[in-house]
Formats: structure tokens, sequence, C-alpha cells
């Protein structure tokens, strides 16, 4: 994840960024089988995100708020954790809203 992280803050806030990180996630999900729920559900979070402004005018307060929250995110996230901690980070994941 740090790799990701670190990619991501290099990133600029457009729903291209968001794309590619799905992309990311799902060869890391790939080749790293213990990690595939936790890209799942961060790619479904991304995935709801672009969905909703796919073809429509993105105001820039959101796309920052939703890089900023991602980039958060993500940098909370420990792979290495135990495993409360680990299903503590998974929890998180699955009811964060990048937006509203």
């Amino acid at each position: 994840m740090n790799d990701l992280h670190h990619w991501l803050s290099q990133q600029h806030h457009g729903l291209r960024t968001f794309r590619t990180f799905q992309q990311k996630l799902e060869t890391l999900g790939r080749d790293d089988p213990a990690q595939r729920g936790l890209c799942c559900l961060l790619s479904g979070l991304v995935g709801d995100y672009v969905e909703a402004f796919d073809e429509a005018p993105l105001p820039v307060e959101i796309a920052d708020g939703a890089h900023r929250r991602l980039l958060a995110l993500v940098g909370s996230l420990d792979l290495q954790a135990d495993a409360a901690r680990r299903l503590a980070d998974i929890n998180r994941v699955a009811t964060c809203r990048l937006w509203r």
C-alpha cells in the first residue's frame, strides 16, 4: 500500500487518476491474494465515485476532497498488522465515502 499511497500522492485529482488507481488495485489483488478483499473494497469505493461523476461536471472542491480522503485512507492501512487491526481497516474501508 505504501507504493499506492506514494503514487496517489503524486497524481492529479481527476477521474483518470481514480480509474488508474482501480487498475493498480486489480494488479495488487491478483499479485498478492492476501490483499484481494481489501483491494476489492477499495476498488468498489473508487468505482462508486467514478460512476457518480463520469460524464458529469466534477467540481474542484469535490475532486480535492475525494482525493484527500482516499489518500488519507490508503495511508492509514497497515497490511502487516495483526488480524484485529486488519479487520478494523477492512470495516473502515467498507463504510467510507469519498464524497458527500
